[in-house]
């Protein structure tokens, strides 16, 4: 695909930060934009195992989405300590996905400060993701539409980014985050999905310290090359079209998405797939 490194910088001020890529809104890599957090030396999966071990975490994998799902409901459960074990031994599917360490594990929040890039930052929303080796996330944009701050740890990750702009290329299902969930977007079958040559976007790889800027409602495909985990810290969109996107996202999308689920059942879910390839190799004609 036609993909450009995303921008590196060993580190920056709030200023350059503002005019370089929140503005424009564009991606950049930071090396050391968090070298003061504690986590930083502390956190690895052993420390996750010791502090969090007893909580039962909720589990995803990269199966189809079916019309029984709820909406972001886990696929399965299992204790942290079992699930760190699982993750050292073994490649696996298994992703821990939106994990809020505030309400979770307290402690943690003693480890890291929110730092100040020049945007307000969601204090009460840190998350945390987790996978295994060869794991990965299908292609979604997040439903908030935020500017996100994600910060990797141990082992190494892979991101492919797309702005908003490249939707039209990119196989979107309707009422849905997420592309059609048949690409492969490491290795894309442009027979199949020829819409994907015109879509123009990044690619980065994190390592263990290194914070990625996504800017509002970036789409965004994450694969775990090692095990690992990450935390992301957010900020409100500020484009007011991002924001009203967001509103319509969380007030009305979702809830009219789980309503047809109930209603037409695995027909839905079809039937949007279907959408999602007629609409967007419409725009090749």
């Amino acid at each position: 695909m036609n993909l450009e490194a995303v921008p590196r910088v060993k580190s920056i001020s709030r200023e350059d930060f503002l005019e370089g890529y929140f503005k424009p809104q564009k991606p950049v890599v930071i090396e050391h934009a968090v070298d003061d957090w504690p986590a930083v030396h502390k956190w690895n999966l052993d420390y996750m195992q010791k502090v969090a071990g007893d909580k039962s975490v909720p589990l995803y994998d990269d199966r189809p989405v079916n019309h029984k799902d709820g909406f972001n409901e886990p696929h399965a459960e299992m204790k942290m300590a079992d699930y760190v074990e699982l993750l050292k031994s073994k490649p696996t599917k298994y992703r821990i996905f939106l994990w809020n360490i505030l309400k979770e594990v307290p402690q943690l929040q003693k480890d890291f400060s929110f730092p100040d890039f020049g945007l307000k930052l969601q204090k009460k929303l840190p998350m945390l993701f987790f996978g295994g080796t060869d794991s990965y996330t299908f292609m979604h944009y997040d439903i908030d539409m935020a500017n996100i701050f994600h910060i990797h740890f141990e082992g190494e990750k892979e991101c492919i980014l797309f702005p908003q702009s490249e939707t039209k290329y990119l196989y979107k299902v309707p009422h849905s985050l997420i592309t059609h969930e048949s690409i492969d977007f490491e290795n894309p079958d442009y027979g199949k999905w020829p819409a994907l040559k015109s879509a123009s976007g990044f690619k980065a790889q994190l390592k263990h310290g290194d914070v990625l800027y996504m800017p509002e409602g970036y789409w965004h495909y994450m694969k775990y090359l090692t095990p690992g985990f990450s935390m992301s810290l957010r900020a409100w969109p500020k484009n007011p079209v991002n924001f009203g996107k967001a509103l319509y996202n969380v007030l009305v999308m979702r809830h009219f998405d789980i309503l047809m689920r109930k209603l037409k059942g695995q027909q839905w879910i079809e039937h949007k797939n279907a959408k999602a390839v007629e609409r967007t190799n419409a725009t090749m004609a």
